[in-house]
């Protein structure tokens, strides 16, 4: 298995209608992500070119307590269901972790539902207890922590800077605000 890592829109045509295939098989009526939080596709993909996982990174500046973070997330993260279990997920969200620290993002912020905590926490990512991040817009805000979610904001703390700044983005609200097409990523 080898991870492949494409800007969007570039991913080969085969490549991307699997991933489409894949994500039809957890998300319905799902469209691309918003160019304007330049999405990367990141697919794990099998010797014979079948895709067995698939994410998408997205990225934007968020201002927190006064200071600005070039922030990236997880979204659409989907394995196989035929190919569960067997560490593809996990060996995709490793990689995407990695992936961002050393494209120059501060902080990796995203949510989860909470029983998928244990699952990112074994891919190197660390779990926010009491964080909310709020999506949408600011005329239209998304929050993590509406009626009927039961999310958990997980996290990397990649550059100097935003270590030093680990402590002021727990138990607090984050205006992540990615806009009305990935409402909360």
């Amino acid at each position: 298995m080898q991870v492949r890592t494409y800007a969007e829109g570039c991913v080969p045509a085969e490549l991307a209608a699997r991933a489409d295939a894949l994500r039809a098989q957890v998300w319905a009526g799902g469209g691309p992500p918003d160019p304007a939080l330049r999405p990367v596709a990141m697919l794990l993909v099998s010797p014979e070119g079948e895709v067995a996982a698939a994410l998408d990174v997205l990225t934007k500046e968020i201002e927190h307590e006064g200071a600005r973070y070039r922030a990236a997330g997880l979204s659409a993260v989907v394995t196989d269901r035929a190919r569960r279990g067997r560490g593809h997920g996990r060996r995709l969200v490793a990689a995407a972790r990695e992936w961002i620290a050393a494209d120059g993002a501060d902080i990796g912020l995203f949510t989860c539902d909470r029983p998928l905590r244990p699952f990112y926490e074994s891919a190197g990512w660390e779990a926010l207890e009491g964080t909310v991040l709020v999506g949408g817009t600011p005329g239209d805000p998304f929050p993590s922590d509406g009626p009927g979610f039961d999310k958990v904001t997980m996290a990397g703390f990649f550059t100097a800077r935003a270590r030093r700044a680990a402590g002021s983005f727990r138990g607090c609200r984050i205006g992540l605000y990615p806009g009305e097409i990935d409402r909360l990523w």
